[in-house]
């Protein structure tokens, strides 16, 4: 930590101070909004965290005649496959929508976004480090734990409520862990992994917000996976903005082309993180037996191919402006850019 002491100090001899701690703006301790936002970060993580909060009875809120996902998530609800299916199936395959979001999240917690972390706090990555840096990292390796638990709690529930194993062993592994993992196969180096990974999650932790507002807020879903998906939403933000500080001050440090490197990387994992999840649902529908799902499936890929499921892009946008390299990049911002 370094610390910045102004030579006027107070009558009553307290010191204006203003300390910046690595990886995190400048702040005064003794202005509380800006105190709150710090400690909002990393010294009061116990009014935060998820983790620190009481569950809810889950069960409780489950009801039966509510959809588990959102219909329009569905990349099959567009083809007249759809409509020939029965209330019963379209019910089944929405309980499966919820299960791979839920094993979705999982997986970009567990393989992109804490591995990341895991590489900061050994010291992988050049302009980081000090122990506000390693405390406000490993508290949000413990929240992502914790949302990791959160959405495999979710799945239980649901099947549970609709007596079915719904089971992941069924799903692929997710689009945007395959493509990371693509991404890492191709490396020849350590620093091309470390910074790979960091690019990938500074998509995944900057973007996820967007990702959980498709659920966060909805009305008709099931009220217990709304909520589930609401509470994670609200650390995200946190980590966000670490992850933001982390990206700019790495990038910095970095030589030309390790910079052109890691921008590479950070448009790679947006292109994956944004598109829709066909090999997901393919899977899905050929375990459920439905009939005629090849040629819908083709005729869907061609028809969505290049779409965006998450349509906010505002959060890596604001990120590449601030780091003035938005025009060192390439990649289809459409008209959402603005959050």
């Amino acid at each position: 930590m370094r610390e910045h002491t102004d030579e006027n100090s107070s009558e009553s001899g307290r010191d204006e101070r203003h300390v910046q701690v690595a990886g995190l703006p400048a702040y005064d301790p003794n202005d509380p909004a800006e105190n709150a936002v710090i400690n909002r970060l990393v010294g009061n993580w116990h009014r935060r965290a998820a983790v620190k909060r009481e569950e809810p009875d889950v069960y409780a809120l489950f009801d039966i005649d509510r959809p588990d996902f959102r219909e329009d998530m569905v990349p099959f609800r567009s083809h007249p496959i759809w409509e020939r299916l029965s209330d019963d199936t379209r019910s089944r395959l929405l309980s499966w929508g919820w299960i791979a979001y839920n094993r979705n999240t999982v997986l970009i917690e567990q393989r992109i976004a804490n591995p990341a972390f895991e590489l900061v706090i050994g010291g992988a990555y050049p302009g980081l480090g000090g122990q506000q840096l390693e405390l406000a990292v490993a508290q949000a390796m413990v929240d992502e734990q914790y949302h990791t638990l959160m959405h495999i709690n979710g799945s239980a529930v649901t099947r549970r409520m609709r007596r079915s194993e719904l089971s992941d062993r069924v799903l692929p592994d997710s689009h945007i862990t395959t493509i990371h993992q693509e991404h890492l196969d191709r490396c020849d180096e350590q620093w091309e992994r470390s910074l790979t990974t960091l690019g990938f999650a500074t998509v995944a932790e900057i973007s996820i917000n967007a990702y959980l507002d498709l659920l966060a807020d909805d009305q008709e879903i099931q009220v217990v996976n709304s909520t589930t998906v609401r509470l994670h939403n609200r650390d995200e933000y946190c980590h966000a903005s670490i992850s933001g500080e982390m990206m700019k001050q790495v990038y910095e440090a970095l030589p030309a082309d390790r910079r052109r490197f890691l921008l590479d990387k950070v448009v790679a994992g947006l292109e994956a993180f944004v598109a829709p999840d066909f090999a997901t649902w393919e899977s899905i529908v050929a375990f459920e037996g439905v009939r005629g799902w090849e040629k819908a499936a083709a005729e869907v890929r061609e028809a969505q191919g290049g779409t965006h499921l998450v349509q906010d892009h505002s959060g890596i946008h604001r990120l590449l402006a601030e780091m003035d390299v938005l025009d060192e990049v390439e990649f289809n911002w459409g008209t959402t850019v603005a959050r």
